[in-house]
């Protein structure tokens, strides 16, 4: 009989919904061809994101398998929902006694279920490892470094990645991989090609005739002054050039309405969108506007110039490559960046972040881990 390892995978935003169902799929695979080690893995959503076109229709579109637990941690600040989810992922790991414990990206959930783990002396493995920021007034930064220096396994998406855990003195138990949303935007492109006629229809949009544009993370939505200066642009260059369409985040929602924000008349609003719906949204902009570090990302392997709105970036590679540019919070600055940025559209190079089997490779390393 084979041996089995068993695993919780800890998700409570959307990006880790997609990492963990491009690993959840790899573990099938892997069981199915029946080699080595069984792995056995429980979901456990903490409801970090609770929304349900936050939530449950990626649990849906992407055929996630059922959480096992829902911790229903919700909202609230960043002690109060780490605390949270730290107390309730305690009590989940203390009945499930997993050998493993799978944790993504860099949220507060990520943090808390490293944290609970570490504490009751399980192994944890962290997906996207050794990304920084080098700004530590940013939440995401301060959980991905504390994640990273209290896991055993650190699966890395690149070089960079791998270099910034040796200057910390982390070296053992890191494996550059690859990065599971290469694996992730190869297999939801395809899945969602039939989608792009009747979706650009309802829209009224035409490929490569409007801008995608996202923000949510905390150090533009909770500025006024940096939020103004966003939409602002977004006024400015839907205005002047063609429209600008914001699938429009809840917290984001929450911080124009108390700023008192106007959205300009020509920037089209959305409903926060599924995944197939960025994708599709993405492959067909002609450019992206975003301060996530995911959709940069996606943009890229799409072969769409993207301007990030922020300082700083944690895929540098993407800057390096020139299809990304850094632009910060101030409309000029924006406005500059979107007329500066690379008019051509193509095939970029996806093996700056592996060939497209790290999610393989993660559970090739898990079974591994258990043999030993």
């Amino acid at each position: 009989m084979a041996d089995s390892l068993r695993i919780v995978s800890i998700v409570g935003a959307r990006p880790q919904f997609i990492k963990a169902a491009t690993v959840s799929r790899a573990i099938a695979a892997h069981n199915q061809a029946g080699a080595g080690t069984v792995i056995d893995e429980k979901l456990v959503h903490t409801g970090q994101h609770y929304d349900e076109n936050m939530s449950q229709v990626f649990f849906d579109e992407l055929e996630i398998p059922h959480p096992a637990y829902n911790l229903g941690v919700g909202s609230g600040t960043h002690a109060e929902q780490t605390g949270r989810t730290l107390e309730r992922t305690e009590k989940v790991l203390l009945e499930e006694r997993p050998d493993i414990v799978l944790v993504y990206g860099d949220t507060n959930s990520t943090l808390a279920g490293a944290l609970a783990a570490t504490k009751l002396n399980m192994p944890v493995a962290h997906v996207e490892a050794g990304l920084r920021s080098f700004v530590r007034a940013m939440p995401e930064e301060l959980n991905r470094v504390v994640t990273d220096h209290i896991s055993r396994l650190l699966f890395c998406p690149t070089p960079t990645a791998v270099a910034n855990l040796a200057r910390e003195g982390i070296s053992r138990g890191v494996h550059q991989v690859g990065d599971v949303m290469y694996d992730s935007v190869l297999f939801h492109a395809r899945k969602a090609a039939p989608l792009e006629e009747s979706m650009l229809r309802r829209l009224g949009l035409a490929p490569k005739a409007y801008y995608l544009a996202t923000v949510h993370r905390a150090e533009n939505t909770d500025h006024r002054e940096r939020l103004a200066g966003i939409f602002a642009a977004f006024d400015r260059i839907a205005s002047e050039a063609c429209p600008v369409v914001v699938p429009l985040h809840p917290r984001t929602v929450k911080y124009l309405r108390q700023y008192g924000l106007e959205v300009g008349k020509f920037v089209l609003v959305i409903d926060p969108a599924s995944y197939l719906e960025i994708v599709v949204l993405e492959k067909n902009a002609r450019q992206v506007l975003t301060d996530s570090g995911g959709v940069q990302k996606e943009a890229y392997f799409l072969g769409v110039p993207c301007v990030t709105l922020r300082d700083e970036t944690e895929w540098v590679e993407t800057v390096e490559a020139g299809w990304n540019i850094l632009a910060g919070f101030s409309s000029d600055a924006i406005v500059a960046a979107v007329n500066r940025a690379p008019a051509a559209h193509g095939t970029t190079d996806g093996a700056l972040y592996g060939n497209g089997n790290a999610a393989r490779r993660i559970c090739e390393i898990l079974a591994a881990y258990r043999e030993h």
